[in-house]
Formats: C-alpha cells, sequence, structure tokens
C-alpha cells in the first residue's frame, strides 16, 4: 500500500511514523502548496516524491492511497478530487465539515469502488474495545463523563486579532470540532444515538466556539463531554453504573496509560483492576493497521460500516453546531 501525504503539520508526522511502525506500507509522495515547505518535509521524512501541484499529485499512478491532513474545510475537496482521481483515502478527523458533504463522499466511493477512512483514534483503540469488554461490570449505567480540554498554542494569536484556521468559521475550526468530536464518537460508538444532545458554547465574536459542553440524554442516564481551546484542565474519561466505575485519566483520543474498574458487591469493599492493552505510545498505529488489513483484504465494501458510524456522527455534529448556532461557510456552499 502505497500513499501519499497532503499537509506538514505534527498530526502528519505521527501518521508517518505509525504507518512506518507497522512495517506494512509506504509513504510514496507527500504535497505542499509551498516549495520550500514540501521539500523540508520530504527531507526530513525521507520521502522520495513531493509535489506542489495537486493534479499532478492525484494523478501520480504509484499511488494506492492519499492521507489527507489539510485545515478541516479542505477535507472534502481533497477527498472529493482523490476519489475522482481513483485513489482510496484516509481523512483526518473530523472527516468533513458538514453530513451532506460525508453523505456525497460516501456514494462516490461505492460508486468507484473505493476505500475511504476516518483517521479517528477512538474506535481502533485496544482499550477502547476493551472498555466496551469490561462495560457490564459497571451495571446500569446512570452517568458519562468526559473531558478533552487543550489549552491552543494558535489561542494568543487569536487574541491578538490574528485568524488561525483552529479559530475560523471559514475553515471549520472550534473546539467542538477539534475535541469534543472524539469525545462525541467515544459515546456514540459505546452508547449509540441518544434521544437528545445539546451543546452549549462559548462563542467568540466571529461565532466559533472556543470552548463547550455537549449534553446527550439516554434512557436511563445522561452523558456530558466537554472541550476547551482556550483553557486547560485534567482530562478523563468516567462512565459510572450503578454496580460500580471505569475512569481513565486520559482523553478519549488516546486512552494511554489504561483505565480502573472499581466494582462493589453488596457488604463487600470495592474491588479494584487496572487495564491497559495499549503497547505504543504514537496511537495513530492501531488505526494505520485496521486500514492496511482492510486495504490488502481488497474489498472496500468492509470500511462501510465505519463509515456508517462517521455519517452518524457528523449528523449529530450538524445538530449540535445548530443548537448553538456555530455556521461555518461550507454549510452555505451545501
Amino acid at each position: 500500500m502505497k500513499i501519499g501525504t497532503v499537509g506538514t503539520n505534527f498530526i502528519v508526522d505521527t501518521f508517518i511514523e505509525a504507518v512506518r511502525k507497522t512495517g506494512k506500507a509506504e509513504i510514496a509522495a507527500c504535497y505542499s502548496r509551498q516549495p520550500e515547505t514540501a521539500a523540508a518535509f520530504a527531507k526530513k521524512h525521507g520521502v522520495p516524491k513531493l509535489y506542489t501541484g495537486r493534479d499532478a499529485f492525484l494523478q501520480d499512478g504509484d499511488l494506492d492511497c492519499v492521507y489527507v491532513a489539510a485545515p478541516n474545510a479542505l477535507h472534502y475537496g481533497w477527498a472529493r478530487d482523490a476519489l475522482t482521481a481513483g485513489r482510496s483515502v484516509i481523512c483526518e478527523k473530523p472527516f468533513v465539515s458538514n453530513a451532506a458533504e460525508l453523505e456525497d463522499l460516501a456514494a462516490l466511493a461505492k460508486e468507484k469502488r473505493l476505500f475511504l477512512f476516518e483517521a479517528l483514534t477512538v474506535p481502533h483503540l485496544p482499550n477502547f474495545r476493551l472498555i466496551r469488554e469490561k462495560l457490564s461490570a459497571v451495571g446500569a449505567v446512570r452517568f458519562v463523563q468526559l473531558n478533552f480540554s487543550q489549552y491552543s498554542s494558535r489561542y494568543g494569536a487569536f487574541l491578538a486579532g490574528k485568524n488561525p484556521n483552529l479559530f475560523s468559521p471559514d475553515f471549520s475550526g472550534g473546539a467542538l470540532m477539534d475535541l469534543n468530536y472524539y469525545n462525541l464518537c467515544f459515546i456514540l460508538r459505546l452508547f449509540g444515538e441518544p434521544e437528545e444532545l445539546r451543546y452549549f458554547a462559548n462563542k467568540a465574536e466571529n461565532g466559533i466556539d472556543l470552548s463547550g459542553l455537549l449534553v446527550l440524554r439516554y434512557g436511563g442516564f445522561i452523558a456530558s463531554a466537554a472541550a476547551t481551546k482556550d483553557s486547560d484542565s485534567s482530562n478523563f474519561v468516567q462512565i459510572q453504573g450503578e454496580k460500580g466505575y471505569i475512569v481513565s485519566r486520559s482523553t478519549a483520543s488516546n486512552l494511554r496509560g489504561g483505565f480502573d474498574l472499581v466494582t462493589r458487591a453488596a457488604g463487600a469493599a470495592p474491588g479494584e483492576e487496572h487495564f491497559n492493552a495499549q503497547e505504543s505510545e504514537n496511537v495513530l498505529v492501531y488505526e494505520v493497521e485496521d486500514f492496511i488489513r482492510e486495504y490488502t483484504a481488497g474489498d472496500p465494501s468492509s470500511s462501510r460500516e465505519a463509515l456508517t458510524d462517521s455519517i452518524i456522527a457528523a449528523r449529530w455534529m450538524d445538530r449540535a453546531r445548530k443548537d448553538a448556532g456555530i455556521v461555518f461557510a461550507a454549510d452555505k456552499r451545501t
């Protein structure tokens, strides 16, 4: 499997490292609009081919797949052009700006019998799968809490009047898209779709959310998911049930260090077990291994279930933004 990369930020560095750790795929080319940036990136990672022309990059017959890590608002255009050129696609989260864009990409991928993967760590993490296995031990779930807070390195520039992509409605930025998406996908993939969702956001003057709280109501319990780009906090995932609780002192995006399962029986002291099924510090390794396995098997329909999950998440993201009054430039186009 030969992959071409789009973008030169830190996540692409981590992705390339993950691909090479598997030893089962090759980074064959990279793209950046700026010649100096492309050359420096290719040299840094030892990538044999570099491109500054979009068409030439997508028409490279050596490429099986294109990995897209451009700003959020550009994901759709890049993914669509790559699929049209006959390339399978791995697209960084959040997949696209809204559900309409993703539904269009899914239809195109099906028509062309190509793979379309979302580079979302959550469902591929061994610790997430282990939480799913151990969930019944806490009994009937009553309360779920997730927090992913990360003071942005670009927040100072935003306060100074600049317009970083991360805080721009034109580039589909904000705390919901950047961080709370992980939380939402964790909840959806563990518990399914909620009966109701609300999003309470702290918004800047340009309408983007700097921080916010998602509240999801299920039959029998409530789940809350907080994310901030304007402040820091301890991050955690906690699932509380009538017979105990599960807690990870990490983010839903990586679940590093594993989780504790605390249970109790009537008249007995609480029991506590620690679980950690992840060995790699680079958690992108797990998603890359899954992508390569599916691609090698050669059946694009095998990725349809995961793609359906992504579409469901995109629809709930649309509802959350509508609830908070957050509008992207991409919404006006679609």
